[in-house]
């Protein structure tokens, strides 16, 4: 007897994240009613689809959608511009409606809004170790700034290189100038060796906009660990730029705009709102990181 050997296909969804004007944005993979799929399956879906995320919807009874996160080589707890990706895709598509959702993630519950074509996503207060702490695992910020081309004049003066979690940890570095964020010469390898030791994401670095009416900052993020040597946006590191910029920087605005993939190659502008929430004293207790997505073309995934 011969064995047929069954061949399932999936349709997965390019959808851009944080399109600024329309245009431009970070693709993520999205894939809807997933709820079949293993985790084993979800990664090759990922790895052939090969954007820098993908994210999988499935039901939840917790949620309003369970969400799963893959990068090319691995599970990652919380994407932003897939978030943003998905639920504008499922609005766009009559799947959710105006108002409060949620998504359950491997890392827990967090709050969605849809605001007229936007998406936003909750994230967490935000927690800081400075580069004085990192010694325990290893690094000390010169190899930090050695692993990114800089050297400690580049960087804005009274301001240092942090680590800043909301949900994810990256370290936030603040250059003096566009020109100097332009120049950075990433050195993937020392990059990801220190994401290790640090249990990092990546890098997020800034250099402010003080001419630009929009937005407050500009950025680049450098995730090599997860496959990523540059994104074009990143929702989950805006947020911990964003508590930065408010507690570290003492700019106590509670609406910000951050631009990130103006220096990529080929360019791809993104702009990321980001709204801190703050108690009566003024630390910040929580936060919505969010944008408009486009919907862009469908893949054909085989899976056997």
């Amino acid at each position: 007897m011969t064995l047929q050997h069954i061949t399932t296909e999936i349709t997965a969804h390019v959808v851009n994240g944080f399109v600024a004007g329309g245009e431009g944005g970070n693709p993520a993979g999205v894939v809807i009613d997933a709820d079949g799929l293993s985790e084993d399956q979800m990664l090759e879906v990922a790895t052939k689809i090969g954007l820098s995320e993908t994210a999988f919807v499935s039901s939840s009874d917790k949620a309003g959608f369970k969400l799963d996160f893959f990068t090319p080589n691995r599970r990652i707890a919380h994407c932003g511009h897939a978030t943003i990706a998905a639920f504008s895709y499922l609005a766009q598509t009559g799947r959710v409606s105006q108002g409060e959702t949620s998504k359950m993630t491997v890392d827990g519950l967090r709050k969605i809004i849809i605001k007229g074509q936007q998406a936003f996503m909750e994230q967490l207060a935000p927690t800081y170790q400075s580069s004085d702490a990192w010694g325990a695992s290893g690094v000390v910020l010169q190899d930090v700034l050695r692993s990114i081309g800089l050297q400690t004049s580049d960087l804005i003066v009274g301001s240092k290189p942090m680590l800043v979690n909301t949900g994810n940890s990256f370290i936030v570095i603040p250059v003096k100038s566009d020109t100097i964020l332009a120049g950075v010469a990433p050195d993937q390898d020392a990059i990801n060796q220190i994401s290790e030791k640090l249990d990092l994401i990546g890098y997020y670095l800034f250099a402010m906009s003080p001419d630009n009416a929009e937005t407050v900052a500009t950025t680049r993020m450098f995730a090599p660990r997860y496959a990523i040597p540059e994104e074009s946006a990143t929702g989950m590191a805006a947020g911990p730029l964003a508590c930065y910029l408010h507690d570290i920087m003492d700019i106590k605005a509670s609406h910000l705009k951050i631009a990130q993939g103006h220096f990529m190659k080929p360019a791809s502008p993104s702009l990321i709102t980001v709204d801190l929430e703050t108690a009566a004293d003024g630390k910040i207790t929580s936060l919505m990181a969010g944008g408009y997505g486009r919907s862009v073309r469908e893949i054909k995934i085989a899976l056997t």
